[in-house]
């Protein structure tokens, strides 16, 4: 509840900021707003999860259970990922009537997609450190690290923050959006990565039940 109400009031202050602002608001201006309250809504359920099920004394209890990454991680996984979908989705439909009219659904499936990186990373660094403050300090230190990238790389496939919605004066739009599905193929391809390394690690349930 704590993340979720830090994700509605960072997209409420952003949200006053432009409307109050002078400056024209464009549709690739929303994009990069909403990725901060979805990483807020993503990261808490995915980084925290092991760590509230051993504190929940809940975990012996899951490993007990056969198929555990299947049955029990993918599942909750899946749920998260569409839950933060349909909300920043519903944050979108908001700034298409507040500032700006946008492709509501496709602003959606792109965050997503970002999104999803950012929550598995999250989730495969919790079966790396066990501990959620100090997956939340990794995730931090991450997240930094691509923002500082996102200046230099500018339109690279392998910009994470590459805005779909914005394409630069220097490149034709055929070769922006073959750029942008390679990129969106990358991150996606890291992202089941991330997942099946995370649920290879919950296999060594000695390094989690102590």
């Amino acid at each position: 509840m704590y993340f979720l109400g830090a994700s509605l009031l960072f997209y409420l202050l952003f949200t006053g900021i432009a409307l109050f602002s002078d400056d024209q608001i464009a549709i690739e201006d929303v994009y990069y707003q909403l990725i901060f309250p979805g990483i807020l809504l993503m990261f808490f359920p995915t980084s925290f999860g092991i760590q509230n099920d051993e504190d929940a004394r809940i975990l012996e209890i899951l490993f007990g259970i056969p198929n555990y990454r299947y049955k029990v991680w993918l599942v909750r996984l899946s749920i998260i990922f569409v839950m933060v979908f349909v909300i920043v989705t519903i944050l979108a439909l908001f700034n298409s009537f507040l500032l700006v009219e946008l492709p509501v659904f496709e602003m959606g499936s792109q965050l997503i997609v970002l999104l999803v990186l950012f929550g598995t990373l999250g989730f495969l660094i919790s079966t790396m450190v066990k501990n959620g403050n100090g997956t939340a300090v990794v995730m931090v230190i991450v997240g930094l690290a691509l923002w500082f990238l996102h200046g230099f790389l500018d339109a690279s496939k392998w910009n994470v923050f590459l805005n779909p919605f914005s394409t630069p004066n220097r490149i034709s739009e055929s070769l922006y959006q073959t750029m942008l599905w390679q990129n969106r193929l990358i991150i996606i391809s890291v992202s089941v990565v991330a997942i099946l390394w995370g649920l290879i690690n919950l296999q060594r349930r000695e390094k989690f039940i102590k």
